[in-house]
């Protein structure tokens, strides 16, 4: 009796165990997305790269990630999550070397369009894993508190983490600080996470592979470029091939994204919990960064440090959600928590002007708190479907965060810019085109201009900030039709600990 006692404990500390190293995979992961917006300045004084490079630079990552979540999850079903996971650490750690030999923009964005192909390997792996070692559903929950956790701790340390280290050393250092961690992840990997894969994963559908590809990219593409012709002919296509892939995937036995999940309504609200956040979010914090420098005038080093009340907040309360959930009910935590974060968008439209970095912190606090209701959605998505599909439950929750970043930047990015412009007055003699462009471009216009741009850089920074306020209240109005959706999709009576 002690034997087979002793035997449970010590499965418990090695699933525990196990869920650090996936933990640390994905905060590690999370870091290096943001890390590059720090490191893009030393870049460019480095290699010098053009208006087009520099978009790549920024653009490859994310591309190779949206387009290969759905197969490459579709392969860890069938190959073994392990090894797909051990893969993707040690190509991102082989891409994060490689950066050494970088002498220009091109060398950088294949390296970066490697680094999205290791992401793409990592993240839903991490997520599937999760699925399959914690069978007991309480400690399901609270394994995907603690990985939501990691994910929101990991976006608010990368540009933190890039300031240190690009104020001691040059631009290569935010990649090869990977190469350590995904070191000891490997092997921690090989020695803890067991081996899981569907059973029967069916024919592999090459077609449906190449579909999912092509759509993915080229939809990320089109949002990304929506103001460009071609990026409307990418939408178009993304349309026809992605509709091709849907249709393709409810029509087979044994498709390669099970797009049935979706018949559960708690799987489909835990889906648009984390699209939307990841709208609203991504737009923010962009917004935020640039607020943050460009008018408070704080360094890199310091915006991250005031960018963290949005980690304490999903910190906090992402393990505590599922205890919470158990306790008052899925539904209300997952729908009150979107309800949270849009109080937290909201903060920013009704603040007294000028706009002081006060309320911004209790914004990013109370954003960061409804963010902790992500964990159930986690936990919701993971509990609507069955083991051998866990691939592609991951595989529609990361694509739901990726495309929702790509929409957030894209949409409320717009909205901005658009009232940003609206509220500018240009000076005669003044270069409209770059005034208009950007607070970045117009705050060099009016320093080349001298005294006489003082006035342009009071008012461009005044435009901002009122454009930061009006995209709070867009994401604000967001986070409420999205908390009144999730409510009406999720069961009443949904209780997770009974989801095997």
């Amino acid at each position: 009796m002690t034997q087979l006692q002793d035997s449970g404990l010590l499965s418990r500390r090695r699933r525990w165990a196990a869920l650090a190293v996936l933990s640390a995979s994905l905060l590690l992961v999370v870091m290096d997305m943001t890390i590059l917006n720090v490191a893009l300045p030393a870049i460019s004084e480095d290699l010098r790269p053009d208006a087009i490079e520099l978009l790549w630079m920024v653009d490859a990552y994310s591309l190779a990630v949206s387009g290969l979540l759905v197969t490459v999850s579709a392969l860890g079903d069938r190959w073994g999550r392990r090894k797909m996971l051990i893969s993707g650490f040690a190509l991102f750690g082989a891409a994060s070397v490689a950066v050494v030999w970088a002498r220009d923009p091109a060398a950088l964005i294949a390296l970066r369009a490697l680094l999205g192909v290791g992401g793409a390997m990592i993240m839903p792996s991490t997520l599937s894993m999760i699925r399959t070692l914690f069978t007991d559903p309480r400690e399901r929950a609270t394994a995907l508190g603690i990985w939501s956790a990691m994910a929101a701790l990991g976006a608010a340390l990368g540009p933190i983490l890039g300031g240190l280290l690009l104020e001691a050393f040059s631009w290569h250092a935010a990649f090869l600080v990977n190469v350590p961690v995904m070191a000891l992840a490997i092997v921690a990997g090989l020695m803890l996470l067991p081996e899981s894969r569907n059973p029967n994963p069916g024919r592999w559908d090459a077609l449906g592979t190449l579909l999912s590809i092509a759509g993915m990219v080229t939809l990320v593409y089109g949002i990304k470029h929506v103001g460009d012709a071609g990026g409307w002919v990418a939408l178009a296509s993304a349309a026809v091939l992605l509709g091709w892939f849907v249709r393709r995937c409810l029509t087979r036995k044994d498709p390669l994204l099970e797009i049935r999940l979706f018949g559960s309504p708690s799987f489909s609200a835990g889906a648009v919990a984390a699209l939307t956040t990841s709208i609203a979010m991504a737009a923010m914090m962009l917004l935020l960064a640039q607020w943050m420098q460009l008018v408070q005038g704080y360094s890199p080093l310091e915006t991250g440090v005031r960018m963290l009340p949005t980690a304490l907040g999903a910190f906090v309360l992402s393990p505590l959600a599922p205890a919470l959930a158990a306790r008052i009910g899925a539904r209300t935590v997952l729908a009150g928590g979107l309800l949270v974060a849009g109080a937290g968008f909201l903060v920013l439209f009704v603040a007294p002007s000028p706009l002081g970095y006060g309320a911004v912190a209790l914004a990013l606090l109370l954003v960061g708190a409804g963010m902790g209701s992500l964990a159930i959605a986690s936990a919701v998505i993971m509990a609507g479907s069955p083991p051998e599909k866990a691939g592609s439950a991951a595989a529609i929750e990361e694509t739901s965060y990726e495309l929702g970043g790509t929409l957030g930047v894209a949409v409320l990015g717009s909205v901005a810019t658009a009232f940003y412009r609206s509220r500018l007055t240009v000076p005669e003699g003044m270069p409209a085109q770059a005034v208009e462009e950007s607070l970045g471009s117009a705050l060099e216009a009016a320093r080349e201009a001298g005294a006489a741009g003082a006035e342009l850089a009071r008012q461009a920074q005044t435009a901002f900030t009122e454009s930061l306020a009006v995209t709070g209240a867009a994401g604000a109005a967001l986070m409420l039709v999205a908390g009144v959706a999730v409510w009406w999709l999720t069961p009443r009576a949904l209780n997770l600990t009974e989801h095997r």
